[in-house]
């Protein structure tokens, strides 16, 4: 993880069409037009879809404000192209490191702005310094806006307890493995520890659901864990219709297509916009295959 914290690094691959080319496999293009286009060709499908401008850590109000006017923007085009689709954004790109106030502004014209266009609009969680701002501002966003959603990290040691602090505002929960370079007295080093967390929230997710006090969503490309967790939701008596399934555009397409014919919910979620580089490094972070793909795709 240390290459996606260097300059240097991220400097060349945005220069690198040698890189770019290798991108492709998780991301149709740098525009918004290029992800539309994938969007509708997926949603085909039969999936929904979850859209994303890549970037984080915004470091002028202006900047902020241009992020917001962008997604602004996206809400419009996506309701006037009819897609299932919904948004999804880190609370640094809005500003958050500048001004938690403005960043809660900001996020409140989006979650309108998502419901007037019948979508609805996601946080993203971010590092583990991020994580109670975040949760701050989410809790303020579901007061006004039910369908709005945020993501936890399965790897944070911390995510049992904030899960049980959130239960009492009826949440919307992206459940992930997690992906950032974290201390180990905050996050798990070894995968079967994050495994095991995942699948013990997935299950406490599973039983709000069942009591109607939370919506699941599985972000995850595990398909052992998705059939555990599938499994687990059936005996509990947890219709396909009470959870989600998303996965990342370019990964798994074949399993995407299989757990809707299955009647999943299934979304992909689509990543654009030209600061690509860090988001990148973490894909392969998160799985080794990803890392053949790419020097298949580059030297085969």
């Amino acid at each position: 993880m240390a290459a996606a914290r260097s300059r240097r690094l991220n400097d060349f691959a945005l220069r690198s069409k040698f890189v770019k080319r290798a991108t492709r496999k998780f991301m149709p293009g740098e525009h918004a037009d290029d992800a539309l286009a994938a969007g509708a060709t997926i949603a085909a499908s039969g999936r929904g879809l979850i859209f994303t401008q890549l970037g984080e850590a915004i470091t002028s109000a202006a900047a902020a404000r241009a992020v917001r006017d962008h997604y602004l923007r996206f809400f419009d085009q996506i309701h006037a192209l009819r897609l299932p689709a919904q948004v999804s954004v880190k609370p640094t790109q809005l500003g958050l490191d500048l001004s938690i106030a403005e960043c809660e502004r900001h996020l409140l014209a989006l979650a309108a702005k998502a419901e007037e266009t019948g979508s609805a609009l996601w946080l993203d969680m971010e590092d583990s310094s991020y994580v109670d701002r975040t949760l701050e501002l989410y809790v303020t966003l579901l007061r006004n806006h039910p369908s709005s959603g945020v993501a936890l990290q399965a790897y944070l040691r911390r995510t049992p307890d904030d899960l049980s602090r959130l239960m009492p505002v009826k949440p919307v929960i992206r459940l992930v493995k997690g992906a950032y370079d974290e201390p180990k007295a905050v996050a798990f080093e070894k995968k079967s520890d994050t495994d095991r967390a995942y699948y013990s929230l997935a299950s406490t997710l599973l039983d709000g659901a069942r009591e109607g006090v939370c919506t699941p969503v599985f972000g995850t490309h595990d398909l052992g864990l998705i059939a555990r967790i599938a499994a687990r939701a059936a005996v509990s008596d947890v219709g396909k219709d009470k959870y989600q399934i998303h996965m990342l555009y370019g990964i798994r397409d074949a399993a995407q297509r299989r757990l809707v014919a299955e009647g999943h919910i299934v979304k992909t979620l689509i990543s654009y916009g030209a600061a690509w580089y860090r988001w990148y490094m973490r894909r392969l972070a998160e799985r080794p295959a990803n890392v053949l793909f790419v020097f298949k795709s580059l030297f085969g």
